[in-house]
């Protein structure tokens, strides 16, 4: 599930608990819209802190010149 999938969770819990005044026997329907946002919440989290691990900067490598004044790329470590 992505972030639209996680965002369409919480305004679907949204109309169910805020926006209907439906009745249905056995389904407490105010209750099943905050899991639902619960459910997008905890999606939205998750999502956030697997995009962030994805975003991570590799430093940029550093230009060696050797004796004959070559150039070559080396890592940093």
């Amino acid at each position: 599930m992505g972030l639209g999938g996680c965002i369409i969770l919480i305004a679907a819990g949204a109309i169910l608990t805020f926006a209907t005044d439906w009745d249905m026997q056995g389904v407490n329907l105010d209750l099943v819209g905050i899991i639902l946002m619960i459910v997008g919440l905890i999606g939205v989290s998750t999502f956030s802190s697997i995009a962030r691990r994805r975003r991570v900067v590799v430093p940029p490598t550093t230009p060696v010149i050797d004796e004959e004044g070559r150039t070559r790329r080396e890592p940093p470590y």
